[in-house]
């Protein structure tokens, strides 16, 4: 017999937006939007809501932004909406006593194709790693962060001319139907959750930092290649070239490339093209943006800026 749904959508950046419009287009009751407090952003620093927090106004679906995710005021208010399913896309880390709440259980939907890529960062790191596909996994929450018993998954093809940005809405867009999918699953009473296998070898998707963005000149530059689409456009993979920080946002491989250079190096005729030597090849820059100024093509760039070789 079909339940009657009453859900409570948890999420925050536009990644999660695409999920949340797709359940209410298919006419699913979503009783509250669970999202980040809103933020000072730009010059002056006005409050910016977050991309759910636009939609749910938008639709008129009552949101609530709790600084802390334990204290009673909060707990007691999720409890009055009587949802019997929580639905969780790119929001932060739940208590138990959250997640435990419904009775048909919290399901999230995750970027990478579980038991892999667990973590926070799971597209940037499938690029950085070369994989050749990805995907979106379901499955319900349990205490260890991306351990629970899976649900659905979809596998999602990652392109050579990918980068971080175009995988991050393909998998937006496919996470959403992955989503209607398992509802209408769980809706249908026709759940069968399996566990992750637990395996060695299972590589992780820790949280990047700016720090560890810094481009090595010391790795092949198929690697290099992979590791700056997979921070293009953000963060942006970025190194220091003749004393100033550039962000490098698209690359090209010329494995070629027999220049007599110590790794870092540059050739550059400081017109049409600039290369960079690597520990196996050398790396054509194509996308670029010197600290203080606007990303450019690199034709562009060239225009206004020489290098000293």
């Amino acid at each position: 017999m079909p339940q009657d749904l009453r859900i409570v959508f948890m999420g925050t950046p536009d990644f999660a937006v695409p999920t949340l419009q797709i359940l209410v287009e298919n006419g699913y009751q979503v009783v509250a939007v669970i999202t980040a407090p809103d933020k000072p952003a730009g010059r002056g620093q006005k409050l910016q809501q977050s991309p759910v927090k636009e939609y749910a106004v938008s639709q008129s679906i009552p949101v609530l932004q709790p600084a802390n995710l334990k204290a009673e005021s909060f707990l007691e208010e999720l409890r009055s909406y009587k949802a019997n399913l929580q639905i969780i896309v790119a929001f932060r880390m739940l208590p138990e006593v959250v997640w435990a709440m419904p009775e048909l259980g919290s399901f999230n939907i995750h970027g990478s194709l579980l038991p892999q890529y667990r973590g926070a960062a799971p597209i940037n790191w499938a690029i950085i790693n070369g994989e050749k596909e990805t995907g979106v996994t379901s499955f319900f929450l349990k205490h260890e962060i991306d351990t629970g018993d899976m649900l659905f998954q979809e596998r999602v093809p990652i392109l050579e001319e990918d980068d971080f940005g175009t995988v991050y809405e393909k998998l937006k867009h496919e996470g959403a139907r992955l989503a209607l999918r398992t509802v209408r699953a769980i809706e249908q009473g026709q759940v069968q959750a399996q566990p992750q296998q637990h395996a060695e070898g299972h590589k992780h998707a820790p949280k990047i930092y700016k720090e560890t963005c810094e481009i090595n000149w010391n790795q092949p530059a198929v690697q290099i290649r992979n590791f700056i689409r997979g921070l293009s456009p953000y963060p942006a993979a970025w190194t220091r070239l003749q004393d100033k920080t550039f962000k490098i946002f698209k690359t090209e491989v010329l494995p070629d490339a027999a220049y007599d250079l110590a790794p870092g190096e540059l050739k550059t005729d400081n017109k049409t093209y600039l290369h960079v030597q690597t520990a196996e090849g050398a790396l054509a820059i194509l996308d670029l943006q010197m600290e203080g100024k606007k990303r450019m093509q690199l034709a562009d760039f060239l225009r206004g800026f020489n290098f000293t070789v």
